[in-house]
C-alpha cells in the first residue's frame, strides 16, 4: 500500500519544505542509516516502534534515536501505562494505512480516529533534520526537525509526548 503521493501532496500543499530521497527498499534501521545522502552529523532516521496494550485497544508509535536500546518495560513506565508489546503488523493498514517496513509518523495523517499516540525520545529531537518514509520504504523524506514539530504535527492536529530514555 503506497500512500506516498498523499503524504507528499500534503507536505507540498502545506508548504512544508522537504527533500525526497529515492533508494532501494529499506527494511531495518541499519539499512536506513546507510542511505546515500544522510549526513549523520546533522540528520538521523528514527527507529519507528509500533506498540499496543494487551487488549489491543491503545496504540503507540515511538520515535527512538537509532542507537538507543529499546525495552518495552522502560517505555511503558515513561508513558505511565501497563506493559506494552509490539503491535501486530496486521493493525498497520487499518490504523496508519501502511504496510510493514514503511512505518512512519507522517502516516498519522491517516489516523482520523486518533487511535495512535505519538512519543519521541528527546535525544532524537536534538538532531537538526529527521528522515522518514513517506508511506513506502523506497523513499525517504528529509525535513527539519523544527518543521516536523511545529508545522507538520500541528497541521494534522497531532501532538507529541516527549520522553527521555535512560542512558545505558
Amino acid at each position: 500500500m503506497d500512500r506516498s503521493a498523499e503524504i507528499l501532496g500534503y507536505l507540498d500543499t502545506s508548504g512544508i519544505p522537504y527533500t525526497l530521497h529515492r533508494h532501494e527498499p529499506k527494511w531495518t534501521i541499519d539499512d536506513c542509516l546507510n542511505t546515500p545522502g544522510l549526513d549523520p552529523d546533522k540528520a538521523t532516521v528514527p527507529k519507528n516502534i509500533f506498540l499496543t496494550n494487551r487488549q489491543q485497544t491503545a496504540f503507540h508509535l515511538l520515535l527512538l534515536a537509532p542507537w538507543r536500546p529499546f525495552r518495552t518495560a522502560v517505555f511503558s513506565k515513561l508513558m505511565g501505562v501497563s506493559r506494552l508489546s509490539f503491535a501486530p503488523e496486521d493493525k498497520l493498514p487499518g490504523l496508519l494505512g501502511l504496510d510493514r517496513g514503511a512505518v512512519s509518523p507522517l502516516a498519522l495523517m491517516f489516523d482520523g480516529d486518533r487511535q495512535v499516540t505519538l512519543a519521541a525520545d528527546e535525544a532524537l529531537l536534538s538532531y537538526e533534520r529527521l528522515w522518514f518514509h513517506p508511506g513506502i520504504n523506497t523513499q525517504s523524506v528529509e525535513m527539519a526537525t523544527s518543521d516536523f514539530l511545529a508545522r507538520f504535527l500541528p497541521g494534522i492536529g497531532r501532538s507529541l509526548t516527549r520522553v527521555t530514555f535512560p542512558e545505558v
